[in-house]
């Protein structure tokens, strides 16, 4: 065959579909691995946490007690959501490529922001709260500031990558009919930006939820303490109270946030009318003023005070020991780290469209499933752990469980909107409908029908969230599970400075690595 032709018919490939389902092969050696991990001392405990969900604690002072906790989640969810937004807004907007050579002609100071702004995007929320709390002391702005610092550069990156992803024609006429830089970079590019930049803070907001919960599971103040504790004295009733009122807020949010993506998430809801910005953008900025207000009595009520975070306080004196962290045993624990994410992102990634072609041929299980996956969303890791320790021995296949089933809740949700989603439009519908009308089941239907067209794009997303579990990884460590987080949480226990430098390096690099393949990989699977 010549090259020609070689070029022209590409050797074949599995179908896209089956592409989803690769990871799932997973659960092969897993399979194999899990009778040789159970331990039988703690199936009881399972059976009474599952048995407790139907009769939740109803006591007042416990609610009252509940109540406050998840007013202080919220509280710090929104205080740290907000600044965030803010100051990755400026970030985004001062890494774009395209405003700095509309401005002085030059993208050189966008690449060193945007490099710089990769740091404390590579070190888990966690973790920054860990290092504030040895730093400041327990308050509740140490909280606010750990969901702030890596969520604007996560916002910084994105809003940097829309505004130069956006198309530069109506900018090149402004200027070419000599509107200035600034004027013509937010009339051009103002309204374009908006309905993606509000999309992804509303995805910013569910995370920055689930984040201060997982704060408040190490101590860091909110319902996630509240949690933890009854986990850790087996009061499952009191476990269930606060569960099921953080995954009614949870769901509360998920709905508010879809119908007002509806409303104002969708291109073209921000144009320039005769007036200026369209009727939907003024609604967008009225609402946003409304806000204001609201953010600062969540502060005064939290005792949020700025200037106490000036305050360090008296820390033991340095003195490294550079040799004894060159001997730390860095390849077994980089390894593990790394095989860690890749199992639970591979299980994360494949079982979610695997269960959801099980239950294709059920109307319930679709409900089993959202409920199923809500459950993931909410309960964080670090807490799965715990459980999963009552009848698992510790170790990398427990660690990975528990991250693979939070992230799976996440994936699940996704798939679903999006399987959704195709189920309405031309191709995936009727495609789906031309294949039970030929005598296809419900599974092959769904499988050939609806995951053809959304397959690359799962996957792509899929990619993203492998970069997020390499920095989850930390959360699972840090209970002792696997990984570098156990020797990280040492070294914080004893305030081991030269041990927690190389460690938090260390992170940041996998992490930064991690995030450079998910982008190709991304690239590369929305390409094809």
């Amino acid at each position: 065959m010549t090259p020609q032709a070689t070029a022209s018919h590409p050797r074949p490939g599995p179908a896209p579909p089956l592409l989803m389902l690769l990871p799932a092969l997973v659960l092969l050696p897993l399979a194999v691995l899990l009778p040789g991990l159970v331990h039988g001392g703690g199936w009881e405990l399972i059976g009474q946490f599952a048995a407790a969900a139907l009769t939740p604690s109803l006591d007042p002072a416990l609610l009252a007690s509940a109540f406050r906790g998840l007013g202080v989640t919220v509280a710090i969810a929104l205080l740290g959501w907000a600044l965030s937004l803010a100051l990755g807004l400026v970030g985004g907007v001062l890494s774009s490529r395209t405003v700095w050579r509309t401005l002085v002609g030059g993208a050189w100071s966008a690449v060193v922001l945007r490099r710089f702004l990769a740091v404390p995007r590579s070190i888990h929320e966690l973790l920054w709260g860990l290092l504030l709390l040895q730093l400041v002391g327990l308050q509740p702005a140490v909280a606010v500031l750990a969901i702030a610092i890596p969520y604007a550069a996560l916002v910084a990156r994105v809003i940097s990558d829309l505004l130069d992803a956006l198309p530069t024609g109506p900018l090149d006429g402004l200027r070419a009919a000599g509107a200035g830089g600034a004027a013509a970079l937010l009339t051009a590019l103002g309204p374009a930006l908006l309905p993606g930049a509000f999309s992804y803070s509303g995805y910013r907001l569910e995370c920055a939820l689930r984040s201060a919960t997982l704060l408040g599971v190490f101590g860091l103040g909110g319902l996630g303490t509240e949690l933890r504790l009854t986990l850790q004295s087996l009061q499952f009733h009191e476990l269930w109270t606060c569960l099921w009122l953080l995954l009614a807020v949870m769901l509360l949010l998920e709905g508010l946030l879809r119908l007002l993506r509806q409303r104002w998430g969708m291109p073209g809801r921000f144009g320039l009318a005769a007036g200026g910005i369209g009727s939907r953008g003024r609604e967008l900025l009225l609402a946003l003023l409304a806000l204001l207000p609201v953010l600062l009595l969540l502060a005064l009520a939290l005792g949020v005070n700025p200037a106490a975070l000036l305050v360090v306080q008296a820390l033991p004196p340095f003195h490294p020991d550079w040799p004894s962290v060159l001997a730390l045993p860095w390849g077994p624990l980089v390894g593990t780290t790394v095989l860690l994410s890749l199992l639970a992102a591979a299980l994360a990634v494949g079982v979610a469209p695997l269960l959801l072609l099980l239950v294709a041929p059920w109307p319930w299980g679709r409900l089993l499933l959202q409920a199923l996956w809500a459950l993931g969303r909410l309960w964080p890791p670090p807490l799965t752990a715990l459980l999963l320790l009552f009848v698992l021995k510790p170790g990398l296949v427990t660690a990975a469980l528990a991250l693979a089933f939070h992230n799976l809740g996440v994936l699940g949700r996704l798939l679903l909107e999006a399987a959704d989603t195709a189920a309405g439009s031309a191709v995936g519908g009727d495609a789906e409908a031309a294949l039970r009308c030929a005598g296809c089941g419900p599974r092959l239907a769904l499988f050939y029908g609806r995951f053809s067209g959304l397959a690359r794009s799962y996957l792509a997303y899929g990619a993203y969230r492998a970069d997020v579990i390499l920095r989850e990884t930390v959360v699972v460590g840090l209970v002792g599970a696997a990984g570098l987080g156990t020797l990280l949480l040492e070294a914080l226990s004893s305030f081991a400075v030269d041990q927690l430098l190389a460690l938090v390096a260390v992170y940041a690099v996998l992490t930064l690595v991690g995030e450079d393949l998910s982008d190709r990989a991304r690239r590369r699977l929305l390409a094809g």
